[in-house]
């Protein structure tokens, strides 16, 4: 299975912000939309990424107190990418080293998406319980053992 597979069953909906936006209004759009990361874009490029990691160190830098924090302040810039044709197994292996729980894929320099550790679990549980309904399936429907001709 490929990033693209889990794309496509997720949806392309994509929930981003601007960097000059206030780290408030972000988190407050990231409970509204039950999400645990935003794309942070400028001048329709991805400039970087808002997680929850991101704004939780916020809060403990500024004691709690982020009224005039900006998310270019505080969100990554250069976060880790990949493309729509990798494997998923490669892809768990590298969210797994890079500690990183939301993913953008990258078509080139067209950003196609991100990808939740959440989003590959379901992808991964589904690819599995498919193949174990086929199997089970074939197993059921298993050919009876021809008779030897005398």
């Amino acid at each position: 299975m490929q990033v693209r597979e889990i794309l496509r069953v997720k949806g392309s909906t994509l929930f981003t912000v601007s960097p000059a936006e206030l780290l408030a209004d972000a988190v407050a759009a990231m409970d509204e939309s039950d999400v645990g990361s935003l794309v942070v874009m400028d001048r329709g490029k991805m400039a970087g990424v808002l997680t929850f990691r991101e704004v939780l160190r916020a809060v403990n830098k500024h004691k709690s107190v982020i009224g005039g924090v900006r998310v270019g302040d505080v969100m990554l810039a250069n976060p880790v990418t990949v493309p729509p044709d990798m494997e998923v197994d490669d892809l768990r292996r590298l969210m797994i080293e890079k500690r990183s729980r939301y993913i953008p894929v990258m078509d080139g320099t067209m950003l196609m998406g991100v990808i939740s550790f959440l989003d590959v679990a379901r992808a991964v549980l589904e690819e599995q319980s498919f193949e174990n309904r086929m199997l089970k399936n074939y197993i059921k429907n298993w050919p009876e053992a021809e008779k030897e001709l005398e």
